[in-house]
Parts: C-alpha cells; structure tokens; sequence
C-alpha cells in the first residue's frame, strides 16, 4: 500500500548555500498525492512546486526544483532521500523559505522526526517504475546507469585528489532498512579551498563544520571527523537515492555510476523517461513491495547520530 506520514513534524534550520534561516513542515497527504512543496513566502505567485524530475530547473551543486511562474524550492535531495528511504509516498513540505534546511548535513534528522511521527498506510497499491532495459549516460569518464535488478540498489564509485576521501567505492541493495542503517547519517562534504570560491559566488553562505565534512588534503577539518570511513560516497549514494525519488515513484532497478552528481542523475532519468521501452509501471505484488526501500522499517536501524 502506498504511504503518508501520520501527523505533521517541523525543522527549523539554515539553508546550507543562502545562509537564510527557514521552517519547514512535512504534512501528511492523501493517496495518489505524491510529494509536493508549497512556498508560504511567495505572496500572490503560484506556490506550487512538485518534487518531479521534469520540475528541475538547476542541479550545478543542489538539486533545484520549479514551477512555471518562477517559484524555486532548492536542496531538496536530503529530505527527498529521507522520504524515499522511510517508503513514504505522498507528502505535502510547507516551507517559508527558498531552500530546505541543511541541519546536519545528511537524512538523519529527517528520518528520525518522520519514524518519531509515524507512517500510516494508505489503501491504494503502490505502483513502481521496472527498469527492462539499460539507460545510460556518460560525461568523460563519468557516468550513470539504470539498469535490471529485483530490488533498488546504487552502486556508486568516486575518486577525489584529496587524500581525506581519494577513491570509494559501495554497492548496497535499498531494502530492509537499508538507508536509515547505511547511508541516512551521510554528510555532505566539500574541500576548504571550494567553501571560499563558493562564498566569493554568493554561495554556502550556511555552510560549516556543523552541517559538512571539510576537508584539506589529508585532513578532516570538520570537529568529530568521519561518522564512516566511507561517509563520501555514502553521502553521494544518498544525493543519489533523493534525485532518483524525483521520478515520481521507486524505481526496481539497480543505478550505478562513477564521479556523477545532481546534475548526471536527472539527466538519466530524462533519458529513462525518453525511451518508454526501458522501464514499465507496475502494480507492486506483496513480494515487489518487500524489495522497497521503506518496507519492514525498525526505529533501531537509525544510527546513533540520529
């Protein structure tokens, strides 16, 4: 059955690239709803946005989504990574700002607040996007891919010239609890010499060592170091998990990539959606269901930082 969060649940935070203090409300939805946010601040304008993949108008360092008449809600990959992973399907995300909290920089308090209020089925079979075929792209030597599995798995690989993360490399099935115990405490991440050219362009003006992972050459600069020695390409797998749900349903496949970004992820599912003789809509069986991300969820699979 498809999903909603039982009651509403707020965050209070700071935009990690405006620096503007922002609240945030996740309310529950009807079946069939999907995930939408509405801008409380935009007045007279449409403050409609859907959370859908031909709704991204900008994914350079975060995915940014839109309407028609100009409104923009930006950064939505962590929350959309939390609801993906905690199986809910419908939600309607109040927000008085232009772009969702950072808070600690990964899913975790999101998935906490949402399994803290509860998941409620909702009596409408969830439908899923079956990939048949392989989609890919490629830019140089990177890449992303969907293509044939039982359940929804990433497999990601990254490779930076800095020491502190250098070359990783995961694959997990999304099932069983998966990303609230793998990947949800993931924080994003950046070198020190980016943070000040991305300061000088009007951008991470919230960021710092409370809401990511610095680092410079060897060193983690960021109090606390690592959650995970892999914390990198664990968060790349969550940025991941987020703009894949943009598709508008779970997707049965497995994505793979190496060295991709917001940016390559919506182009494949651009791609996806191009080419119908890829995938197909399913009704899910009990047993399609199981293989979801979301199903069967335990308070206890969140890490402790949560």
């Amino acid at each position: 059955m498809q999903t909603t969060i039982k009651s509403s649940v707020s965050f209070t935070g700071i935009g990690i690239h405006s620096g503007r203090p922002v609240r945030m409300t996740i309310l529950p939805a009807s079946a069939e709803y999907g995930i939408w946010f509405r801008r409380s601040d935009v007045g007279a304008r449409d403050a409609m946005v859907p959370a859908h993949w031909d709704a991204v108008v900008s994914a350079r360092l975060c995915t940014v989504i839109g309407n028609g008449a100009g409104v923009t809600v930006s950064t939505v990959e962590h929350v959309m990574a939390a609801l993906a992973g905690c199986g809910i399907h419908n939600a309607l995300i109040e927000i008085d700002g232009p772009e969702v909290p950072v808070l600690d920089g990964s899913s975790a308090p999101f998935v906490a607040a949402i399994l803290g209020r509860g998941i409620r089925d909702l009596a409408v079979p969830v439908r899923a996007f079956e990939i048949l075929e392989p989609v890919e792209i490629r830019d140089g030597d990177a890449f992303a891919r969907l293509e044939p599995a039982p359940a929804m798995a990433i497999d990601f690989a990254i490779d930076f010239a800095e020491p502190a993360i250098g070359r990783q490399h995961l694959a997990l099935t999304m099932s069983n609890g998966a990303f609230l115990r793998e990947l949800s405490d993931a924080r994003t991440f950046c070198r020190a010499a980016d943070v000040e050219a991305m300061r000088a362009e009007g951008l991470a003006l919230g960021g710092g060592y409370d809401n990511a992972v610095v680092v410079a050459g060897e060193r983690v600069l960021t109090p606390g170091g690592l959650r995970r020695p892999d914390e990198a390409v664990r968060h790349k797998m969550l940025d991941a998990m987020g703009d894949l749900a943009l598709a508008g349903a779970p997707i049965l496949g497995r994505y793979r990539a190496s060295r991709a970004g917001h940016a390559m992820t919506n182009r494949l599912l651009r791609a996806l959606f191009a080419q119908p003789d890829s995938y197909r809509v399913i009704q899910c069986s009990d047993a399609q269901r199981s293989r979801l991300p979301g199903y069967g969820l335990c308070r206890a699979d969140l890490p402790a930082v949560a």
